[in-house]
């Protein structure tokens, strides 16, 4: 029963994908981001609804004669280069055809992530991808939540199957990037109960990041909490507010967890770290000799004796920084860190050119709270091979949309001014983008 529910949904967006292709980024966002076609056990289970999505989605782009065009924004350009640079070291990869495999699984998710960008053109549909994803993992967060709570924390919390977040260490940091965007949503309801609910969505998913069992969303989480009170005007008040909550959180967790996460402090004598500190020294010494790094799928037995040979046993780098720089050697790794800077500065930037104006208190807001979720992806991505990761680019195309909207379609909003013709031309709300609704 599930199966034929699940094609159902999906083949009955196909119609509106054809008129609209926007619609198809919110289903291949919506399939890719909750996988509903794992929780079936029958046909649907395998079956390539994300190839079927994306192909409506790409004729739609052809028969509909809507604006398409590159937004001038500097991180597209960046992007371009890491996009290339990526080809050129799979060609001149240590197993090219590994790596070629690789490469067309990133580059699937790149189309996509490229078509996002060239749709999004409105404040309305920033809010709809941001609900997409909040709806996506929000459904295995909350689930997660509850059954943290109601086993004692003393399971361990997975993602969806057959995607990227399924282990729980990368489940855990896809969650905190998306508790800040229950909290916005919280602050910008479309509806009153939308507000009664939120708060405990984002209490269950923050018990979800707990279940997890995961030390590197633990430490991701000390780093969010830490930007927040860096960034709070109250800095007692929220310190105090961190402290209690922080010990309701860990008096409520098992013995269990509180040993495995104290591990952490002995990563001399846990072989699990020790693997990982292997792992990025095989990836600084093979970028040091090869100028494209070892490209995609380098890691193995041979490249291990010839970059790490004190290895125990071969392991991947779990770090978007160390597995970016053992693929793509230390060219890649500047431009993947430039594109992340830029994506902080223009998040910075939106947040500049609003603050103070009622009318864009939404995109203040949400811009403020992209941040703390990028915090949470850069350093809970310190120890996750989360390099790729859809969820990731897709925050950069928001990035680019909002600076696009805010500040080069309505540039009188830096200094202050109203601009009610330019915000009807990009489909905002009045009072501040509380509207998230409607068609996009």
């Amino acid at each position: 029963m599930r199966d034929i529910i699940v094609t159902l949904m999906v083949f009955a967006t196909l119609p509106f994908i054809l008129r609209n292709p926007w619609y198809g980024v919110l289903a291949w966002s919506w399939l890719s981001y909750m996988n509903p076609h794992r929780l079936a056990w029958g046909f649907a289970y395998d079956f390539p609804f994300a190839q079927i999505v994306a192909i409506t989605l790409l004729i739609s782009l052809l028969v509909n004669k809507q604006e398409k065009s590159l937004p001038k924004n500097r991180i597209v350009v960046f992007w371009a280069m890491f996009l290339i640079w990526m080809a050129i070291s799979t060609a001149s990869a240590i197993y090219p055809d590994h790596a070629f495999e690789k490469l067309q699984d990133v580059m699937k998710i790149q189309v996509v992530t490229f078509l996002t960008m060239l749709l999004m053109k409105d404040f309305q549909r920033v809010n709809q991808l941001i609900w997409t994803i909040i709806v996506s993992i929000g459904f295995y967060s909350v689930k997660g939540g509850i059954f943290t709570v109601l086993t004692g924390g003393g399971n361990t919390v997975h993602g969806p199957d057959g995607c990227e977040i399924a282990e729980n260490n990368a489940f855990g940091v896809a969650v905190l990037m998306t508790i800040p965007m229950m909290v916005y949503v919280y602050k910008f309801p479309p509806n009153n109960w939308v507000r009664k609910i939120m708060p405990f969505c984002i209490g269950s998913s923050s018990f979800a990041v707990l279940g997890t069992q995961s030390r590197g969303a633990l430490l991701a989480v000390v780093a969010v909490l830490a930007f927040f009170w860096w960034k709070s005007k109250t800095k007692v008040a929220s310190g105090l507010l961190i402290v209690l909550l922080g010990g309701v959180y860990f008096a409520f967790m098992p013995q269990s967890w509180h040993d495995r996460m104290a591990s952490t402090a002995d990563y001399q004598q846990d072989a699990s770290a020790q693997g990982r500190i292997t792992a990025w020294k095989y990836s600084i010494n093979a970028a040091n000799d090869r100028i494209t790094g070892a490209g995609f799928a380098s890691w193995s037995f041979p490249t291990y004796q010839k970059y790490a040979p004190e290895f125990s046993e071969v392991l991947v780098a779990h770090s978007i920084y160390f597995s970016v720089l053992a693929d793509h050697g230390w060219p890649g790794l500047s431009l993947f860190l430039s594109i992340l800077f830029m994506m902080w500065r223009q998040f910075s930037r939106v947040i500049l050119a609003t603050q103070g104006n009622p009318e864009f208190a939404a995109h203040n807001y949400l811009a403020r709270m992209l941040k703390v979720s990028m915090v949470a992806y850069l350093s809970g991505g310190a120890f996750l091979s989360l390099s790729y990761f859809d969820y990731a680019w897709t925050l950069m195309t928001i990035a680019i949309a909002m600076t696009q909207i805010v500040i080069g379609l309505s540039p009188e909003v830096s200094i202050g001014k109203t601009a009610r013709t330019r915000q009807r031309a990009s489909g905002y709300g009045r009072g501040g983008g509380r509207r998230l609704g409607g068609k996009p």
